[in-house]
């Protein structure tokens, strides 16, 4: 007979794939799950993808009163944690998990939430549209110990809180148990709900005539090729960087891989001049993607697509700063792409 530990943690599991499974909500290995049990925190390991949390090693336990202890002396627990065989890393989000005070905690890219979050108005906007919950507004500050750190702080002032929207970067629903939080997010999409524009038709011949005898090929996935094909996405990716993983997943620290080139450009002098990009967002014509593109970045770079899709053209935009950009392509955010593309690998295997 299964013990009660057992069972909450087959619950959370169940939970996390079917989030994982559905690509609004989470990219490759982006969100992250949790849940308190007895004293200890088991939290989805660093690069683990969501859809896969019922395939293999997917939480790593560690002791709660410890990293609440590491938050405490301004440490991340995320530093010093790992299984003893090191095949499972802490999530750069561990801190932030262990600080709220609910038994489960959701952190999802939903692409509707960021397509919030990413406005200068997000918080008045949000008044409206979260009317009756209890929730939070966190402007941005890097994931891991700042992240926490934050939101520590808006827990003590506010210990009920069971939302968080988190500016440039997504959305935190918190829970006693995984039927109350999957829930709760159920109804916090539901409110945050915006439907994407019809991009017009790829123009799938002159990118076929580009990707001839190039680094790259033709995008699958439809939704891709609004990147291109649609005026307003255009501007909204040209003015800068939105979010993180956008930038950690696309190794770009400017927007300038996301700025469009004409089809002409692109055809007569790529390698000299765009050969350098993994993907090439060709005006008017769709996006080209490079063909060693690893799925981690493939499945980023769809979410992407997803939430500018979402932006309209009068929204007051808050990109990020290069400060900002520099704090999130560390080394550890490379580590984590990294293990986003081994994951996957190991679990295609």
């Amino acid at each position: 007979m299964a013990n009660y530990r057992d069972v909450e943690i087959a619950s959370l599991l169940e939970l996390s794939a079917r989030i994982g499974r559905d690509p609004l909500l989470a990219q490759a290995s982006t969100g992250n799950t949790s849940i308190k049990i007895d004293g200890v925190l088991w939290m989805k390991a660093s690069g683990k993808w969501l859809a896969d949390a019922q395939r293999g090693d997917f939480l790593i336990p560690v002791d709660l009163a410890q990293v609440r202890e590491c938050v405490r002396l301004n440490m991340d627990p995320a530093e010093k944690y790992s299984n003893e065989s090191g095949n499972l890393r802490a999530s750069i989000e561990t801190a932030m998990h262990a600080v709220l005070l609910q038994r489960v905690v959701i952190h999802v890219h939903s692409v509707s939430a960021i397509a919030w979050a990413v406005r200068e108005d997000a918080s008045t906007l949000l008044e409206v549209l979260l009317i009756g919950l209890r929730w939070q507004w966190i402007p941005y500050v890097a994931s891991g110990l700042p992240l926490a750190q934050a939101i520590e702080e808006s827990v003590i002032l506010s210990p009920d809180t069971e939302v968080l929207v988190l500016g440039n970067h997504g959305l935190v629903i918190c829970g006693e148990d995984c039927a109350a939080a999957e829930a709760l997010l159920t109804e916090v999409e539901r409110r945050l709900a915006i439907t994407p524009r019809t991009a017009p038709e790829p123009d799938r011949a002159n990118l076929a005539r580009i990707a001839e005898s190039s680094p790259w090929t033709l995008a699958e996935d439809a939704a891709l090729h609004a990147l291109g094909t649609d005026a307003i996405s255009r501007e909204v990716l040209s003015g800068g960087l939105l979010y993180p993983c956008q930038a950690i997943f696309s190794n770009s620290t400017t927007p300038e891989f996301f700025r469009p080139v004409s089809g002409e450009d692109a055809a007569e002098s790529y390698e000299s001049r765009y050969g350098d990009r993994p993907f090439l967002i060709v005006e008017g014509s769709g996006m080209l993607i490079g063909r060693t593109m690893t799925p981690a970045q493939y499945a980023v770079l769809g979410g992407l697509a997803e939430v500018v899709q979402r932006i309209s053209r009068t929204a007051p935009l808050r990109y990020l700063t290069e400060y900002e950009i520099g704090r999130g392509l560390n080394v550890d955010a490379y580590r984590y792409r990294e293990l986003a593309d081994a994951d996957h690998a190991v679990r295609m295997a």
